[in-house]
């Protein structure tokens, strides 16, 4: 302890020593009026005599800056932001200790600007920190009139596959944020209601300091929304158009496609409101083609299947937010939001030829054989001692709704001693549930019920979280600490029924009619500090957190608990090489909380072949990773280069084992432990004036070891995936841009996804001075000689195989329109679901 105590004393010491070897300056950025407060305006520092540019920062909220480590001699500064003109200081002097006030700058309108002559210019396509890369959403015009998963999937980091989900390195696990604040709701659920067009940049965050919640094996998605901190009215307003399916796959409705949204904006003096509206509807289309075979004592039963798999997808909600700032170091903020959101998945299957066969043990091929031989006769097994055959038809409706009602109130205040403290609250109330109907059909004669039965759940969910943070600076040291409450409570109501085909009554089923309540609370308190000297960049924290989660089932009565104390470490380091190279490192640990929907321990019926269950018992996934990058910077290009290895322990896994002859039952457990090691680069081009080319990849190495079901498990696969778009501007307000975007096969607990990938094409128009944009998106291209957008998911063990290529519709083609008044882009702080989403 005493030598820890005198470490500490040195290091402090030293950094007081360097601090006074050095100046420091500060000064104040405003209009002619005074009335402007120019957030984040670029400041740059130039050494005299050669104007070398030595140093550069960002205004503050309310305009103010300062630099520091500032080396003796004399300088200027430039400073410069968007509808103003670059404003240069006189030539002053810098002394070892000294802290010069520069005062205030005012910024002269560009006139040029005023009277809308336009002016154009290039921005970078990617930043790299520490701990993070940010990409600017406008290098990705595919994605514009979109969602925001329409422009994730074009990072090098990111893939999608066919049914939307999006991985993170080859991870699903990632926290969402907008604007630095977390969104607990799943991130799929938001990033299709996010706008692409209200996106400035995206931060890939993969070793997060300790102040960010540790969930998330693969790290942290911040989305940052367009800002602007000018005062008066600004409307945004974007509408969208599918035209009508290429290919309609036979489903019984046409997909339809279109949507509406409207933000305003008034920014008065000290206050700042904001509301928004939204509706979405966002249908598509598509069929399955599948086959499963399982052999229970010495029968084996095969039965292929195709169909519909289609959905319809229908969301509105609407926001209002306030901030009213009493003074510039204080500010009292609230946000409302309410939203509804239904989907519709029809699976309407047709079960051609269900066949059992009776097969002795000794004369048993194995599940793969016969999907195999199936596929080279097209047709099931023959020449076998038959026992039944049963050609049906099932439809299955499954409905999910959920409505959401969410508060937040937050308060902020700065103190004159460089620190400030942050106190913020949110209460979610979310209703989740939705039936799902499985009717199962003679055929040809569908006028004839074989079965019927509903499952219905009524999932009402409430949600607090309480958080204080506070910060200070002593010079280049930073020191961030607070403390974080989260409750949630879940309980649900699971009831099955089937119907008597005699008497026509609905009969419950006990085996899966059943009430589940899960009750979580976290405590966690963390203390982060960061700086720099000289060309190193640091940061490192700690955070410490205590979990106890309680879920109960009816029947039986049985509680299920589990505490857990965890610490999670951080640490992030980078070295300015000079020539614009950039080395960077880190380690992070962190944890993947599971959700209410993977501990549910009753089945739900899913479709007619499959039930879904999850595990009261499930244990967090708990993450360790580590990385290193080399990032090199030229003009307006870079490319970067980063190695990282994961290691997963209790890795939960989706997996399959036989309920009955004919179904399938889809648990959640905990498969083993898992590890990836991977490479990850991306690059871009400036190959003419308007020309740019951007390239992205990342492959790894996934290996999984463990037990399912009494057998050792230890597969591995590498995997890659890979991203390219490039665009053209035929003039300042006309543009063409193409993408690729590739997924390659994937190695599972028990089998393999096939590989998925995506063409694209946009074209974007713009008028009235870049107000009014319309573009036109043509995504998974496939024109009939391709085989965009769609996916084979097979698993298998020594007594089932089961297998399906899921098509969904390609050649989809929208058209959008964009109307800005007033202001180019706006920062409007609205608040997302904390807790609900996630079990949407």
């Amino acid at each position: 302890m005493h030598k820890l105590t005198t470490l500490l004393l040195i290091l402090l010491y030293g950094g007081v020593e360097l601090v006074a070897q050095s100046g420091k300056i500060s000064a104040r950025i405003s209009d002619e009026e005074g009335l402007q407060n120019f957030a984040f305006a670029e400041i740059a520092l130039y050494q005299l005599p050669d104007s070398n540019l030595i140093d550069g920062t960002l205004a503050d909220s309310i305009g103010n800056f300062s630099l520091k480590r500032i080396p003796n001699g004399s300088f200027y500064l430039a400073i410069s932001f968007l509808g103003y003109e670059t404003t240069y200081s006189s030539s002053f002097e810098v002394k070892a200790g000294q802290s010069l006030d520069l005062g205030v700058f005012k910024m002269k309108a560009n006139e040029l600007l005023l009277e809308e002559i336009e002016i154009s210019g290039r921005k970078k396509s990617s930043f790299h920190q520490a701990d993070r890369q940010i990409f600017s959403a406008d290098q990705y015009r595919q994605a514009q009139g979109g969602s925001a998963s329409d422009l994730l999937k074009n990072l090098p980091s990111l893939s999608m596959d066919a049914l939307g989900n999006i991985s993170l390195r080859g991870s699903s696990g990632f926290i969402l944020m907008v604007n630095g604040k977390r969104l607990e709701g799943d991130p799929l659920v938001f990033l299709n209601q996010i706008s692409a067009n209200s996106i400035e940049n995206i931060e890939i965050i993969t070793t997060a300091s300790a102040k960010y919640d540790p969930d998330g094996k693969a790290g942290i998605i911040n989305i940052q929304t367009r800002q602007s901190a000018l005062n008066g009215l600004y409307i945004l307003g974007n509408l969208q158009l599918g035209l009508p399916s290429i290919e309609d796959y036979d489903n019984k409705e046409q997909a339809r496609r279109y949507g509406a949204d409207v933000t305003i904006n008034y920014k008065n003096g000290k206050w700042d409101l904001a509301t928004g509206l939204d509706y979405r509807r966002n249908d598509i289309g598509g069929r399955r083609v599948g086959y499963v075979n399982t052999y229970q004592n010495e029968i084996l039963t095969e039965f292929p299947s195709y169909g519909e798999r289609s959905f319809d997808r229908e969301s509105y909600s609407a926001r209002f937010s306030a901030v009213y700032s009493p003074t510039k170091k204080q500010s009292i903020s609230t946000s409302i939001y309410a939203g509804k959101r239904t989907q519709y998945r029809t699976a309407d299957i047709l079960y051609d030829f269900q066949q059992r066969s009776f097969i002795p043990e000794e004369n048993f091929l194995g599940p793969q054989a016969y999907w195999d031989l199936y596929q080279s006769q097209g047709r099931v097994l023959e020449g076998s001692q038959q026992i039944s055959e049963l050609t049906y038809f099932n439809e299955n409706l499954r409905v999910r709704k959920g409505d959401f009602l969410i508060g937040a109130l937050d308060y902020d205040l700065k103190f004159t001693d460089n620190s400030s403290l942050k106190l913020s609250g949110l209460y979610e109330r979310t209703i989740l549930g939705g039936p799902t109907d499985n009717n199962s059909l003679a055929w040809p004669n569908t006028r004839d019920t074989l079965q019927l039965q509903v499952n219905d759940n009524d999932n009402p969910l409430d949600g607090l979280r309480l958080q204080a943070d506070y910060s200070r600076k002593w010079g280049d040291l930073n020191w961030e600490s607070g403390y974080q409450y989260r409750y949630l409570s879940h309980p649900g109501d699971f009831i099955y029924l089937d119907k008597n085909l005699q008497t026509g009554e609905w009969i419950p089923n006990p085996t899966f009619t059943n009430r589940i309540e899960l009750k979580r609370t976290i405590h966690s308190i963390y203390n982060q500090f960061s700086g720099k000297e000289n060309k190193l960049s640091y940061s490192g924290g700690l955070r410490l957190e205590y979990m106890d989660r309680e879920v109960r089932t009816a029947s039986p009565d049985t509680l299920y608990s589990l505490d857990l104390l965890s610490l999670f470490p951080n640490l992030s380091l980078s070295y300015d090489l000079g020539d614009g190279f950039l080395l960077k490192g880190g380690y992070s640990r962190r944890i993947q909380r599971t959700t209410t929907f993977k501990m549910t321990p009753f089945p739900e019926r899913e479709h007619s072949e499959t039930l879904e269950q999850g595990d009261a018992e499930l244990l967090p996934e708990f993450v360790n990773q580590i990385e290193a990058g080399l990032v090199k910077n030229w003009g307006e290009d870079n490319a970067f280069l980063s190695l990282y290895y994961r290691k997963v322990r209790d890795v939960i896994n989706r997996v399959n084992s036989i309920y009955n002859d004919s179904i399938l039952n889809r648990i959640y457990t905990n498969a083993g432990n898992a590890q990836a090691f991977g490479l990850e680069m991306g690059s871009s081009f400036h190959l003419s004036p308007k020309w740019n080319l951007y390239l992205g990849g990342n492959v790894y190495n996934y290996r999984i070891k463990g037990d399912l079901f009494g057998e050792r498990i230890n597969t591995s696969n590498t995997i890659f995936s890979f991203n390219a778009s490039s665009s053209y501007q035929f003039s300042s307000s006309f543009d063409i841009q193409a993408a690729f975007n590739y997924l390659s096969r994937r190695v599972t607990a028990q089998g393999e996804d096939s590989r998925f990938y995506n063409p694209s094409l946009t074209i974007r128009k713009s008028f009235l001075n870049n107000r009014l944009s319309f573009n036109l998106q043509w995504t998974f291209i496939d024109m009939g000689i391709l085989e965009s957008n769609e996916q084979r998911i097979t698993t298998l063990r020594n007594n089932f195989y089961t297998t399906t290529n899921y098509i969904y519709e390609v050649d989809v083609i929208r058209v959008g329109l964009t109307y800005r008044l007033n202001q180019a882009s706006k920062k409007v702080k609205l608040i997302k679901s904390e807790f609900g989403d996630k079990e949407f």
